[in-house]
């Protein structure tokens, strides 16, 4: 790198700012990488090094710069250039009816006449206004008051889908005000919550919470740890460019290298906005991101500037929100699990009740600060919801509905599984015993669960047997067990016994990734599992990188390096992996990248209902294997969508998009 002239290092340093800004764009925006993360983890680190050598040519739209600066002691506020006002809402047909019957009135249509509407997702996140001059990233702020927000500018840049220069697909404009939705994935709204356990800090209530939290966040190396995300939706100014409609406006901003929602779409009247609206509410559950509700606005900007605005809200817009999934019920009493890590969680027994269409009996109360928080006690009466849309929780009681019966919960001094007595860390009462029946029975679930080793025969009910006849105590012993022994235990015949060591003799090999997740690693999930796997490509190599090196893994911050670097040096883990591999277990090196093309190169794949040769991770594996991707949602640039048994709305979305749909045969 020294070799090079200023002029030279300069040219260089614009040339792989390209490059990477372009790959971010393919990666984070389009989901369809172009090249593998190997090269651009290269093309990165050349950058750091030519920029650590030549620092005058620093700048602050620089890849590079996207974490970084001390933590600030306050956020200033910033003005926005036009207006952030907030929406009115309907919810009902009845209310959207009359919204569209007002503006029809007010332009002095007749009834006859319709309006075009342009509709999408309303985002649960929080809205941000991001400001570009000249096509480079200025400033970003949250909505505020409307007028006035806070400047979150180094936060928002951690947003890899945020871009800090505009693709110049078309005609950039001189000032423009683009306006989204940052929001947390429900994957990574799940991921963060278990971490957030496991150091003793209380969960997020839900994924807006958390995606609020970590924007304000002082420190923006925090903020990266969080891996939010973004649609943008609208603009404020936008000077040196003629945009006629918000159709045309989310064009303009999907050519500038914005994520704009493939969802949003153009109707020719109010009852094809509802007939929208009953649509996405009978598909929300299958995306990872929360939507409330459908956003209706006149297409046009020049209808829009007739029907002007009110003192909080526009005339022409409105949200159509959907159902609440909450519901009412009792709850009948408080257990408490171990998990396998030691931390109690207190779970709430509940009258069977349906929220967002599934029947719950159990709902988490996550700690007792959260507990007495909440005010809940057993006996009360509480309002509940599924978290995510996928974990239910009770979110407030009822106090005023109390009998007297009511009982105050207090969390056990010992362990309600082995009885050691229950040390505090942080907000988390945890049984600090390594031999406690209950972890080491989760451990072991989690162990053999369908995306770790996947051993069938081994649910909850034969691991207690197994660990009660002191045949296992750790998940390498599961490898020692024979037939014999096995059918010396209560309920294990002949057949079954042998079914269940041939399945587990089929689990000594298996993918890294698979490995990797089974090991249980703090903040390792199955998708960091497969980044990691990726990346080191061998068990042996992973186990040797550094906390530099790991850092330097795209989407592997501080932390999880840290996480994961103590984890491989911490000698019980060691001794077990050694353990493992000296009862036959081995970890697949990964291939990182095709040797040559395959018909799969480039293709993305979508995966939904029950497979029956694979496990979905495994189908997804041999899909990323041989050059293709597999990603979770479906759109217009999905090559295939793979059906198995008793397929989701995916299903119905690739017919209604044209994808191609395949089975798992083919």
């Amino acid at each position: 790198m020294s070799r090079l002239d200023k002029e030279q290092a300069r040219s260089r340093i614009e040339e792989l700012r390209r490059q990477i800004h372009y790959h971010d764009y393919r990666y984070y925006v389009l989901n369809d990488p172009e090249i593998p993360d190997a090269e651009y983890d290269r093309l990165f680190r050349e950058l750091v090094e030519l920029e650590r050598a030549f620092p005058e040519f620093v700048t602050p739209d620089s890849p590079t710069q996207r974490v970084g600066g001390e933590p600030q002691e306050q956020f200033r506020k910033i003005r926005h250039r036009s207006p952030m006002l907030s929406l009115d809402n309907a919810f009902s047909e009845g209310e959207l009816r009359e919204f569209d019957r007002r503006l029809r009135r007010f332009l002095g249509l007749s009834s006859g006449d319709s309006i075009e509407y342009a509709v999408e997702p309303k985002f649960d996140g929080v809205s941000a206004n991001l400001y570009y001059e000249n096509g480079r990233f200025q400033w970003g702020a949250t909505r505020g008051d409307g007028r006035v927000g806070e400047d979150i500018t180094l936060n928002l840049k951690t947003v890899k889908s945020i871009p800090l220069n505009l693709l110049p697909q078309s005609p950039i404009p001189d000032r423009i005000e683009v306006r989204g939705e940052v929001y947390m994935e429900l994957s990574e709204f799940r991921r963060l919550n278990a971490q957030r356990l496991q150091e003793g800090l209380s969960p997020f209530a839900n994924p807006r919470n958390a995606a609020a939290g970590s924007l304000r966040q002082l420190d923006p190396r925090e903020t990266a740890q969080r891996r939010l995300n973004i649609w943008v939706w609208g603009v404020g100014i936008a000077e040196g460019v003629t945009i006629r409609s918000q159709v045309e406006a989310l064009q303009k901003l999907r050519a500038w290298g914005f994520r704009v929602s493939p969802l949003a779409r153009v109707v020719s009247s109010i009852e094809e906005a509802i007939a929208y609206h009953h649509e996405l509410e009978r598909q929300r559950e299958a995306f990872d991101y929360e939507m409330d509700g459908v956003v209706v606005k006149v297409n046009t900007f020049e209808l829009q500037e007739k029907l002007g605005w009110t003192a909080r809200a526009p005339r022409w817009a409105i949200a159509y929100k959907f159902k609440p999934s909450e519901a009412l019920t009792r709850i009948k009493k408080i257990v408490v699990n171990v998990g396998r890590t030691g931390i109690l969680n207190p779970v709430a027994v509940l009258d069977p009740v349906e929220v967002g269409g599934v029947t719950i009996s159990r709902a988490t109360l996550h700690n007792e600060d959260e507990i007495r928080r909440k005010d809940v006690r057993e006996g009360d009466w509480v309002w509940v919801r599924r978290a995510g849309d996928v974990i239910p929780e009770v979110i407030r009681s009822v106090p005023e509905r109390r009998t007297g019966t009511e009982r105050v919960f207090v969390m056990p001094e010992r362990c309600p599984s082995c009885g050691h007595d229950v040390i505090r860390q942080g907000a988390h009462h945890v049984c600090p015993y390594p031999g406690c029946p209950a972890k080491i029975q989760e451990i072991l679930a989690y162990f053999v669960s369908r995306n770790a080793f996947n051993i069938e025969g081994l649910g909850d009910q034969n691991i207690r047997k197994l660990l009660e006849a002191g045949l296992i105590r750790d998940p390498a012993d599961l490898f020692t067990l024979t037939p014999e022994k096995l059918q010396a235990l209560e309920g294990f015949a002949e057949k079954s016994a042998q079914n269940l060591i041939r399945a587990i003799d089929r689990a000594r090999t298996i993918p890294l990734a698979r490995f990797l997740y089974a090991l249980g690693i703090p903040q390792v999930g199955a998708k960091t599992a497969q980044v990691l796997a990726r990346v080191a490509g061998t068990l042996d190599r992973l186990m040797t990188m550094t906390r530099e090196e790991l850092e330097q893994i795209r989407d592997i911050g501080p932390v999880t390096a840290r996480s994961i670097y103590e984890f491989f040096h911490d000698p019980a883990q060691r001794a077990l992996i050694e353990k493992l591999r000296a009862v036959g277990v081995t970890p697949l090196p990964e291939v990182t990248e095709p040797a040559a093309a395959t018909p799969w190169t480039g293709k993305t794949f979508v995966f939904t209902g029950e497979l029956e040769r694979f496990t979905r991770r495994e189908a997804q594996a041999w899909v990323e294997r041989l050059g293709g991707r597999a990603v979770s949602s479906v759109s217009r640039r999905t090559d295939y969508v793979v059906v198995g048994k008793n397929p989701g709305s995916k299903a119905r979305r690739a017919r209604d998009l044209g994808v191609t749909i395949m089975d798992e045969e083919t």
